[in-house]
């Protein structure tokens, strides 16, 4: 029997051409009929199709692919490019996350993610956001009747001029320059219910994550009613609006003004509780998944058998026990929760000599052991549940949720706080176990200590520290090089079309 063929209508933005995707790589995206693959679930809808055409060689500090980007918060239905996998994000998909999204599927298309199977097929339809606006209104007023009779919904048809206008935008609605004493801000469509806010360069700053923070603040004390959430990310912070009491035009309008009214934050200065994980090194369970991946996904990844041994080797360290020492030397400032599910933790080392950077699976794993501790980009995560993922693994801890709210610490459900610091400490993988057992029991006691985290000082910490810093940089990157090099002259690189 013959799958369905479904089409979907999506916004494009807010990663896309010609930024990160060609022009062409658009296109083709918006004009290929995928294929629904078996590993497929509430989580996200894998398609399978042809690769993007990437804008650019790699993702930088981000990762070596060209899908890494510094992690940002992910509206509901992102067209996600885990790597050369598009991957649409369903309602338990993460809050948070390190790839590029071109397109986002419309508030009243994602019903259909619900629907689709394996072997039926996917067409992405381009919508404008006025046609998402108008069939959302249609879907809630027929959804307010109390009628026995359906009313279909009218559906706008392939527009290919539309298509050239959201590319020309490149899923940008607005841009404000940088003065000197602000960093530019970009405003990014992402569906008619969410809106991307990007501070500065596609870079790691602390200043524009400071920044990201101060807004959070704004839009949760100003946007009233209309707000339905706000997730930070490294230099963004994606606001979600309910379109009956605030569209994302009015949303754009008012923020835009409050990012201009920012000011000078140099001074500012957030409460940081410094918090003791135990981590279990290369445990297990990691070693595990690393083996389901070889044997049901890629045997061939650059960062199999071991993904230790790949950080050290794309890092430029001597062995495997530097990678060791870093990892258990760092303090981790959390930048985000909700990077892969449940109130996971993306954090990254205060010091920039302890940041670890590597690039995420591609494609990635279809299982992760629950509180699997791994390294993408120049972060760290924990993974809240068992599910996808495409950390390089380091360990494993103890779950940083609990949903029955046992235990002193979780007060809420997760564990952690933006701008905590997390640090680790060493058991063994049988020692883990036990550990884990208590804290599911809310017994396991957790060393918390009270402190700050001011800019001004982590600036004249930098400074004081510049040479050794660069030093420390300088190697990594002869070795991301080199490795970037290996990978081409192994093909892993073909069929990515790259601008000129």
């Amino acid at each position: 029997m013959l799958g369905r063929e479904w089409e979907v209508g999506v916004l494009v933005g807010p990663h896309t051409a010609p930024e990160f995707l060609t022009e062409a790589g658009l296109l083709a995206l918006l004009r290929t009929t995928w294929g629904v693959d078996a590993n497929s679930a509430r989580t996200g809808v894998r398609l399978l199709g042809p690769k993007p055409r990437w804008a650019r060689p790699d993702g930088g500090d981000a990762g070596l692919h060209p899908s890494n980007i510094h992690d940002t918060g992910y509206a509901i239905g992102s067209v996600d490019l885990t790597g050369d996998m598009p991957i649409v994000l369903g309602p338990d998909g993460p809050s948070l996350g390190g790839f590029v999204c071109p397109a986002v599927v419309a508030a009243s298309e994602r019903w259909k993610l619900g629907q689709v199977r394996p072997g039926d097929s996917v067409r992405l339809v381009p919508w404008s956001l006025a046609q998402a606006e108008a069939a959302d209104a249609k879907r809630q007023a027929w959804l307010g009747r109390v009628t026995d009779r359906i009313e279909p919904v009218a559906r706008p048809s392939w527009n290919a001029a539309l298509v050239r206008n959201d590319t020309a935008a490149g899923g940008v609605l607005a841009r404000d320059h940088g003065d000197g004493t602000a960093p530019e801000v970009t405003f990014r469509q992402a569906g008619d219910r969410f809106l991307l806010v990007e501070f500065g360069a596609m870079a790691l700053d602390l200043q524009l994550r400071l920044r990201v923070q101060a807004l959070d603040r704004w839009v949760h004390r100003h946007l009233g009613p209309g707000l339905v959430d706000a997730t930070t990310g490294v230099r963004s912070l994606l606001i979600q609006v309910d379109g009956r009491r605030l569209t994302t035009t009015m949303a754009l309008a008012a923020v835009r003004e409050a990012c201009a009214d920012l000011g000078d934050l140099a001074e500012e200065s957030f409460p940081s509780r410094i918090v003791h994980l135990p981590l279990s090194w290369d445990d297990p369970a990691t070693r595990e998944a690393i083996d389901r991946y070889v044997n049901g996904v890629r045997a061939d990844a650059p960062w199999c058998p071991w993904n230790i041994e790949f950080i050290r080797r794309i890092n430029g360290l001597e062995t495997t026990d530097d990678v060791r020492r870093i990892v258990f030397d760092a303090s981790y400032l959390v930048l985000g929760l909700g990077d892969v599910y449940l109130g996971a933790p993306l954090a990254t080392p205060l010091d920039p000599r302890h940041r670890l950077v590597t690039t995420k699976y591609n494609p990635a794993r279809t299982w992760t052991a629950e509180n699997s501790v791994g390294i993408g980009g120049s972060y760290l995560c924990i993974y809240g549940m068992e599910g996808p993922g495409g950390y390089q693994f380091v360990g494993r801890t103890v779950q940083v949720w609990n949903r029955d709210g046992l235990g002193p610490h979780f007060d809420q459900p997760w564990l952690l706080r933006p701008f905590d610091q997390l640090r680790w400490y060493d058991v063994s993988a049988e020692e883990l176990l036990d550990l884990r057992a208590q804290q599911g029991a809310g017994q396991l006691p957790i060393r918390i200590e009270e402190s700050s985290f001011h800019l001004s000082d982590h600036e004249r910490f930098l400074a004081a520290n510049q040479p050794s810093i660069d030093g420390f940089r300088a190697t990594q990157q002869a070795a991301f090089a080199v490795e970037r090099q290996a990978w081409a002259d192994a093909g892993e690189f073909d069929d990515l079309e790259l601008a000129p």
